[in-house]
């Protein structure tokens, strides 16, 4: 990591990492978009391994606001935060991020989204693994493409994603990869920037789709189940009957709804994450450093599964 900086240009020392504590400790979950379901099963899991190691936590929702991300991470170093996981909601701040834990001197690890520090050092993270994700997605959707009897022909692909965040990229940078290779069909891709909401991805496929009206066929998938659910619900919006619709979602959240109630669906498969297991995971690693004096992993990658209509309750997907 690189050594904070002074107004002078000279480098100083930052304190070194507070000792193990014997005490209580207080640690911080950061989060954006802290409504959306998954962190909201982020912070549940995170709350019950807090209170199975006797520790406190206090979770903060950031919404999509880079500037309250800096402040309550000052006001979580203020209030005596032993160590901080956050999920930022802009990339780009990854650099004063890990400079103010460490010149504080508190261990902080990176939840779901990479964050670098000033010399392109990634913090320690606990997530997924975005290419891999992409991978399970592109390779369930060729199969179930290749079942389908479908062909290039007729068929094209949407791919909603915020554009601008590295583990949207890798995921369906991964799924085409995947898609491209376990197909045998060179299908044309239509990326659609969204802002990874549901609205956002419906409203922005609209017109993606009303200009292809010969396209009979259509895979869609994205960088979570907000994007993938957003573009079915447009397609269906528009006419497109499920059995024309191959919609592998990343989440399972939402796509468990449809199957849940039974509905005729474009939504076929899932990668279910469990957001929970991450809000575990970042917990223990940090009670490990902080109370054990253990080095934050470099990486801690969570584990996932393909779901569909018919095993998505026995994989334990929360369907609320």
């Amino acid at each position: 990591m690189v050594l904070a900086g002074c107004s002078s240009g000279k480098d100083t020392a930052a304190p070194a990492q507070q000792a193990p504590t014997n005490g209580k400790i207080t640690l911080y979950y950061l989060q954006k978009q802290g409504d959306q379901q998954y962190f909201v099963e982020q912070a549940q899991g995170a709350q019950e391994k807090a209170k199975e190691l006797g520790v406190d936590l206090k979770v903060v929702n950031l919404g999509q606001d880079a500037n309250k991300a800096i402040t309550e991470l000052d006001a979580a170093v203020a209030q005596g935060a032993n160590g901080v996981a956050i999920v930022v909601p802009d990339q780009a701040i990854g650099p004063e991020v890990i400079d103010k834990a460490k010149s504080a001197g508190i261990p902080i690890i990176a939840s779901d989204d990479v964050i670098k520090d000033g010399t392109g050092k990634a913090a320690a993270f606990v997530g997924f693994n975005g290419t891999q994700m992409g991978t399970s997605v592109g390779q369930e959707a060729a199969k179930l493409f290749k079942t389908a009897g479908w062909t290039a022909a007729d068929t094209k692909v949407i791919s909603a994603y915020k554009q601008d965040l590295t583990v949207c990229t890798d995921r369906v940078n991964g799924a085409k990869a995947a898609f491209d290779k376990d197909s045998g069909a060179q299908v044309p891709v239509i990326n659609v920037g969204t802002d990874n909401s549901p609205v956002d991805a419906q409203n922005r496929s609209g017109a993606v789709i009303s200009s292809n009206p010969g396209v009979k066929h259509w895979v869609v998938w994205g960088c979570n189940d907000e994007n993938e659910t957003g573009v079915v619900t447009a397609l269906a919006n528009s006419g497109v009957a499920a059995n024309n619709i191959i919609g592998v979602g990343l989440g399972a959240y939402l796509d468990c709804k449809d199957w849940a109630a039974g509905k005729d669906t474009g939504n076929k498969s899932s990668l279910y994450i469990s957001g929970a297991e991450v809000g575990k995971s970042a917990i223990q690693v940090l009670v490990d450093k902080v109370k054990n004096g253990k080095d934050l992993p470099a990486e801690t990658i969570a584990k996932t599964t393909m779901v569909n209509k018919d095993n998505f309750k026995a994989a334990g997907v929360n369907c609320t």
